[in-house]
């Protein structure tokens, strides 16, 4: 119980330096950005358009209203997608810094993962804007949003804890990383209905994959207007905890190693 109140008051002497890292990265990300914020919501809404002439015509008799079903899924990828390939470079972009001071080390690796949670947040207005262009309609179910995104923001963390230790022991993790991301994607069902998969994917695909949990939770409330079955609601609580609290143990574990491999 002392070491876990010692951490906690660890982290809240930090937390200024936390909110001053998020805000440093999203400015850095916009600076001399001719478009600025406004840019978060348009570039996922022209990916999306691409997307949906792309591949409507292969899947349209088969999903209703499609772009929205392919922006929840894939609004909520990106944001695992680009929180974790951030999150894995968080500890060696900042090596000289963590050489010269004692800082603790994870704070980066949330400072990453948080600043693109906010740039997803910035995003959802791309979402609201296509349910407004569709006529979808908005069902009080959407109040639950924000349940699914911290869910997902804790997955993201302990993948993201996780991949930064790796990281610094074998510096080609990252482009291993680039490659798992791709088949990930085409095995989350973002912009087909996992319904074409083979039987065994399906099955593999629902019980061993955390962005099923959590994809299918934002359609169910987004597409559908009804709350998600206990199951993926219970699976993505497990899915989250268990990545969270594996990746937080790994990180913990070696960080004391880092400085001799940086």
């Amino acid at each position: 119980m002392n070491h876990l109140k010692y951490r906690v008051k660890t982290f809240l002497k930090y937390k200024d330096l936390l909110g001053e890292l998020v805000v440093r990265d999203i400015k850095l990300k916009y600076r001399r950005s001719f478009l600025g914020y406004l840019w978060s919501v348009l570039n996922p809404l022209l990916i999306m358009i691409v997307m949906t002439v792309v591949f409507s015509s292969m899947f349209r008799k088969n999903i209703e209203n499609y772009p929205i079903y392919l922006l929840t899924g894939r609004t909520l990828f990106e944001f695992m997608r680009l929180g974790t390939q951030s999150g894995l470079k968080s500890v060696l972009h900042n090596a000289a810094l963590l050489k010269k001071t004692y800082i603790p080390k994870y704070i980066f690796t949330v400072s990453k993962v948080t600043s693109i949670f906010v740039d997803t947040i910035f995003s959802m207005g791309a979402f609201f804007i296509v349910m407004i262009a569709t006529r979808s309609p908005f069902h009080v179910q959407l109040l639950y949003l924000p349940v699914i995104l911290i869910q997902l923001y804790i997955f993201t963390l302990g993948v993201s804890f996780w991949l930064a230790e790796v990281n610094v022991f074998f510096r080609d993790i990252e482009y291993i990383y680039r490659a798992v991301c791709t088949a990930w994607m085409y095995l989350s069902a973002l912009f087909y209905p996992i319904e074409q998969l083979p039987h065994l994917l399906q099955i593999f695909v629902k019980t061993l994959n955390p962005m099923y949990y959590y994809i299918a939770q934002f359609r169910d409330i987004a597409l559908y207007g009804r709350m998600p079955g206990i199951r993926i609601v219970v699976g993505g609580w497990i899915w989250a905890f268990a990545l969270f609290f594996f990746g937080l143990f790994m990180f913990q574990k070696n960080k004391d190693r880092f400085v001799l491999y940086l």
